[in-house]
């Protein structure tokens, strides 16, 4: 495996706006439990503020949470907030709103565009700052976004949110939010097992507009993470460097564009000192031909 001590430095950066973050960031989600949200079964608590401090201590300044990641005994907004409040000032939050649940964790229909106003207050509210520096709305069946972004571009002009992005998006979606207010990311599932998102990976890159996918370890697996035997050409160039298949999976999405942030999540404090370091994994151009021919170039 690759040193423990390699830090988020090593990724190098990119800019949302005005906010510069590390390539390597930090997902929130399965600190509640495992990704499948309230089904899931949380780890210990303390364990979780730990791997949130690491990671800070990493030289993590970018985590990204929602409010509606919670399970029955676990709200990542509150772990972080427990974890790393008072914040540094380099910490950049990105939170999501879009998608409602109850407090039994059931899924309920998506906000309207008048009810945005309330999530933001609500990731507000839990994580304790005055206003969010990245929020992303989370598209769901909407062909146009239009009111959605537009009620997100007025709490912007209010001061409740420094910049906006998109989630689950398509290239239209990306047409219509720019039209209205600047967009400085977009996160889509993208990875080695989830090659479709390579047309919004490409618009992103020419516009300056960072992408950050989402299960790019997991591949197929999804919410559930990582499932079935990995491909042997991963394998393959992680026997090369020694290091983990995950690293190498991470590596390959770094390797896409300099725009382009990793956001992997995790609750084992190993996991999360090999993510950090496959920021430092420098792929050769042999070990991206054979990686690309998973991804079916």
């Amino acid at each position: 495996m690759m040193s423990r001590t390699v830090t988020a430095e090593t990724s190098g950066t990119w800019r949302l706006g005005d906010l510069t973050v590390r390539r390597i960031g930090f997902g929130a989600l399965r600190l509640t439990g495992s990704a499948a949200f309230h089904e899931g079964v949380p780890g210990d608590r303390g364990r979780s503020i730990d791997v949130l401090r690491r990671a800070v201590e990493l030289g993590v300044n970018h985590i990204d949470t929602a409010a509606f990641y919670f399970s029955r005994l676990r709200s990542a907004n509150e772990l972080i907030n427990s974890a790393l409040a008072p914040y540094a000032d380099d910490l950049v939050i990105a939170t999501k709103v879009g998608p409602a649940r109850d407090a039994s964790g059931a899924w309920a229909t998506s906000a309207r565009p008048d009810q945005l106003r309330g999530q933001v207050e609500e990731n507000l509210r839990q994580l304790g700052r005055d206003h969010l520096g990245v929020v992303n709305l989370r598209i769901m069946s909407q062909e146009d976004i239009g009111e959605h972004f537009g009620a997100l571009a007025e709490l912007r002009t209010a001061g409740l949110v420094r910049h906006l992005g998109i989630s689950n998006a398509r290239p239209e979606h990306l047409a219509q939010a720019r039209a209205i207010a600047p967009v400085v990311c977009v996160q889509n599932r993208y990875g080695l097992d989830a090659p479709d998102g390579e047309a919004m990976l490409r618009a992103c890159g020419e516009r300056g507009i960072a992408f950050a996918p989402y299960f790019s370890i997991a591949g197929a697996g999804r919410e559930s993470g990582a499932v079935g035997a990995e491909h042997g050409q991963v394998l393959a160039v992680a026997r090369a460097h020694g290091v983990s298949a995950a690293q190498v999976r991470l590596a390959w999405i770094l390797a896409q564009g300099g725009h382009v942030l990793a956001i992997p999540g995790t609750g084992n404090p190993a996991h999360l000192d090999d993510n950090v370091a496959a920021g430092g994994l420098r792929l050769t151009e042999d070990d991206l031909r054979l990686l690309d021919s998973v991804a079916g170039r």
